[in-house]
């Protein structure tokens, strides 16, 4: 009672302060954005539950699993909550309740989500469960016919971040191609997506397909892992078009406008919301002589770089190896740029940083020549955006021209969607 007092007080303070017209800093909203904030308060005031994930729907899926042996496709995120909080691990639950796991499977960063981004992971034996885990990543990214041989079902629990280039839905397509080519169901606790209520970037062509981009998706797809495995099939992306057998325990009280903060890191270098949220604009930068941040405590909420020197540069920075980043890019060197750690939410792609640290490097001996590496078509999933970044297109100009992929995307996505 006291906690929905307290949100009505803060909604009534929020109403009064705009409707006085006070605004807060110039760059950061105005007055269609404050209306559009309020209504956003309003709505979830009215509507907001709080948003009950697949895996803590046990009733649901134990049925599913009782007597078969199971393998299990899970990270650190892959948790069953209470009151908010991490409360056991699915891996710990099912185990507790007798459910027969045979084996983990692990993707990018390993199954306690350690590991640095493309750091190879190796199989082993988890030491709190005695279970062996599978590497899905680095030269064994599809399970093999041996690893599944001896499994009824595969269950997949992955919080996903909604982004083509994170690689858990890269992931999630060869466990499917590989399930299917075996006949073995894929049980998926599904989760929210907290880039789920928008879809953005240019789409990825054919020719630039990678592990960090495997689908013609946008960068910002706008689905949960469940949705998205649903048009894995339907619009048949497996090899030789098979299908997988899906089993989906949806989340509950949750629609793509629902605001969800994410209770655990995803990855090393994603440890916030502002991280996530930012997460697809900065990205870029990865194919870029510019740092993210990686090797400090504000990963892709920062961005900086030794040698370009910004007119407006408001921040520096010095990268040194920590957990999830063992040799980040310009380590120990002081790095210039901005701190974006209290930059409002994104609703869509900000290109404006790249284009304006593109613009310096041209004025730098260092970095003319080479600002862009050839990983960044692999993220761009297309050679056109650096050729209108090198062309001197706006980032309106940019985001316009990707207008009729998204258009022809949203169309598409609708197919496939299960929540509003």
């Amino acid at each position: 009672m006291r906690f929905k007092v307290f949100k009505n007080t803060v909604l009534l303070f929020v109403l009064v302060f705009i409707s006085c017209g006070n605004k807060v800093k110039p760059e950061a909203t105005s007055s269609k954005l404050e209306k559009s904030q309020a209504k956003d308060i309003l709505n979830q005031d009215q509507d907001y539950k709080s948003v009950v994930v697949g895996a803590n729907k046990t009733e649901e899926y134990l049925p599913l699993l009782e007597g078969k042996s199971v393998g299990i496709v899970a990270n650190q995120t892959s948790v069953i909550f209470k009151n908010n909080s991490a409360y056991t691990h699915v891996v710990d639950s099912l185990l507790n309740r007798n459910i027969h796991i045979k084996k983990v499977f692990a993707p990018e960063h390993g199954f306690r989500g350690t590991a640095d981004a493309g750091e190879v992971i190796k199989d082993g034996i988890d030491t709190k469960t005695g279970l062996p885990i599978v590497s899905l990543y680095g030269n064994n990214k599809k399970p093999s016919v041996e690893q599944l041989k001896d499994l009824d079902i595969v269950v997949f629990d992955i919080q996903d971040v909604g982004a083509r280039f994170y690689t858990y839905i890269s992931s999630l397509h060869y466990v499917m191609e590989a399930c299917a080519e075996q006949n073995i169901p894929i049980l998926i606790l599904d989760r929210p997506n907290p880039n789920g209520h928008y879809i953005d970037g240019p789409i990825l062509e054919p020719e630039h397909k990678s592990f960090v981009g495997m689908h013609p998706v946008p960068v910002v797809h706008g689905m949960t892992i469940a949705e998205y495995a649903k048009m894995i099939n339907g619009e048949g992306w497996l090899k030789n078009e098979v299908k997988c057998e899906l089993k989906i325990i949806p989340v509950e009280n949750y629609k793509h406008q629902t605001a969800y903060s994410l209770p655990i890191k995803p990855s090393p270098n994603l440890p916030n919301d502002t991280a996530i949220n930012l997460y697809p604009s900065l990205c870029f930068f990865e194919g870029t002589t510019v740092s993210v941040g990686r090797g400090t405590d504000k990963q892709f909420q920062i961005v900086g770089s030794p040698n370009i020197i910004l007119s407006k540069a408001d921040f520096e920075f010095t990268p040194q190896p920590n957990e999830g980043s063992k040799y980040p890019k310009h380590q120990g060197k002081v790095c210039y740029g901005y701190d974006l750690s209290k930059y409002k939410k994104a609703e869509g792609i900000n290109l404006k940083w790249l284009i304006e640290f593109y613009n310096f490097s041209k004025e730098s001996e260092n970095t003319k020549d080479n600002f862009f590496t050839d990983f960044f078509t692999t993220l761009a999933g297309t050679k056109k955006l650096q050729q209108q970044i090198e062309a001197g297109f706006s980032a309106k100009e940019i985001t316009a021209s990707w207008k009729k992929g998204l258009k022809d995307f949203a169309t598409l996505r609708d197919n496939y969607l299960i929540y509003d």
